[in-house]
């Protein structure tokens, strides 16, 4: 909900400048890494230095929220960052189930599976503008948030069910969704209505997360996990640091306090992994192991701050 059109013009240069460059040389020097360290093929490679380079929306705002800095230079940077990552999300989403296609080769009709997924992509955008608006003013009329919640939430359903239909992940469906909402008048209002359930889904979705995680795979890995969380933390840092310096034109403060806020993983790298494992880019091992590095970056991010 934050995707706004009007934001999205006023902080473009911060925006698609420094933080397509974060996302691009990020991806770059951990897609490297595991390519490397991982024994990855080139397309796994990709999703995971794509995914790490995402960093976790809901601890970096919080983090800067509580510290009072979200209006600083550097809690600036980092919110236009942190917007063109939600942004970047959208086709790393949509390209997984297409390279788990090229991957496995057992798709012969990839031309046309591409197609409808640009297709539903595009019905969904286009479509979704143009009718919401008009369904959601005739349901503000009725001035029933109870109802005005419900048809926000079908329509996010809906349109992750749409998207799964064709082949895509049903997280990219609601995320679009979720952007579709933002660009509507009534974005203030949906954002009042979802505060009271915000902080629960999101507890619990880290609940889940951490369910996940295989600690016997952990305990008998230590190792490669540490070192997996100093690799992510220190290419992350260090090229979040020389942007802020140079393009973001920080001072050296600002520019560590842009890094260490940003450096952990995000959320949606879970996400990223889950539908990786679904389409054959990698092994359950490899999703563990993932998701322990990602998971103990975001626990180790407050306490380096402080």
């Amino acid at each position: 909900l934050e995707l706004s059109l009007p934001r999205l013009k006023l902080m473009r240069k911060p925006i698609f400048g420094i933080g397509g460059l974060q996302v691009l040389l990020s991806t770059a020097g951990l897609g490297v890494a595991a390519y490397f360290f991982q024994d990855s093929s080139w397309r796994s490679a990709v999703i995971i230095g794509a995914a790490l380079a995402l960093s976790s929306t809901a601890v970096g705002l919080q983090l800067l929220s509580e510290r009072k800095e979200l209006n600083s230079d550097h809690g600036r940077l980092a919110f236009a960052i942190l917007l063109f990552q939600d942004l970047a999300a959208i086709p790393l989403l949509a390209a997984i189930p297409l390279l788990g296609g090229v991957a496995t080769g057992d798709d012969p009709s990839r031309a046309m599976a591409i197609a409808k997924a640009v297709g539903a992509i595009a019905l969904l955008v286009i479509g979704g503008r143009l009718l919401l608006r008009e369904l959601f003013k005739r349901i503000a009329r009725l001035e029933m948030p109870e109802v005005f919640t419900a048809t926000a939430l079908l329509v996010v359903l809906g349109s992750a069910w749409l998207l799964q239909m064709v082949g895509l992940s049903a997280g990219l469906g609601a995320f679009i969704a979720g952007v579709i909402l933002a660009d509507s008048e009534f974005r203030h209002e949906l954002e009042s209505q979802i505060q009271p359930f915000e902080g629960l889904l999101l507890g619990l979705f880290f609940m889940a997360v951490g369910m996940s995680i295989d600690l016997r795979y952990v305990i008998d890995h230590p190792t490669v996990i540490v070192l997996g969380v100093l690799a992510l933390m220190t290419i992350k840092f260090a090229i979040l640091f020389a942007l802020g310096k140079g393009p973001g034109k920080l001072d050296t403060r600002g520019a560590l306090l842009l890094g260490g806020v940003l450096a952990l993983g995000g959320e949606f790298a879970f996400v990223v992994f889950g539908e990786a494992q679904r389409a054959g880019l990698i092994d359950n091992e490899r999703r563990n192991l993932l998701t322990a590095v990602v998971g103990l970056s975001m626990a180790l991010t407050p306490l380096l701050l402080m």
